[in-house]
């Protein structure tokens, strides 16, 4: 097709369609990538998960992937006060899950168990059996700030998982 056969309108309707025809392609090549790394592509391989790409946890702390990318946890060590928050959050670590436990533990290498009770909150109405947010104390939690763990059991939303390793403050990602 002949440009100069065009009326000027009809040049610059072209011309503003190119940088739009090529966004949408670049859109979906990653759409495609994202598919691909959460399985949809139809091989269901994950091998590559791990380094494919990372989640960043809302309130800097240590992710923990639950299941498939189902769930994660959160966990946030406050020195000062010998804290451990944990916070359940989805697959992508954007949105607060709130779930009916009022307690989960973990079992630390070495021997000790921080035992995590569900934090109610009037700002936003989260109570007990309605709560995205937990919390552990222990003195150890002052001093220490790298340590192994297992999650024995846990229960959300009708999902189990069951002896769930990490490392802190690496994650298991």
């Amino acid at each position: 097709m002949k440009t100069e056969n065009l009326s000027p309108a009809m040049r610059i309707s072209i011309l503003s369609f190119i940088p739009i025809v090529a966004l949408l392609l670049n859109g979906c090549g990653a759409h495609e990538h994202d598919h691909a790394h959460h399985g949809h592509d139809g091989h269901g391989d994950h091998g590559h998960r791990a380094h494919a790409h990372e989640h960043v946890a809302p309130h800097g702390g240590t992710a923990v992937v639950l299941g498939d990318e189902t769930f994660h946890l959160e966990f946030v060590r406050d020195a000062e006060t010998g804290t451990l928050d944990a916070y359940v959050l989805d697959g992508h670590l954007e949105n607060f899950i709130r779930v009916t436990n009022t307690a989960f533990s973990i079992e630390v290498k070495g021997g000790q168990t921080l035992m995590f009770n569900a934090q109610t909150n009037a700002a936003t109405g989260e109570s007990l059996g309605d709560s995205s947010y937990f919390l552990a104390q222990a003195n150890w939690l002052r001093t220490t700030s790298n340590f192994q763990a297992v999650i024995p059991a846990l229960q959300i939303r009708g999902s189990s998982f069951t002896n769930v390793s990490f490392s802190f403050p690496e994650g298991n990602e």
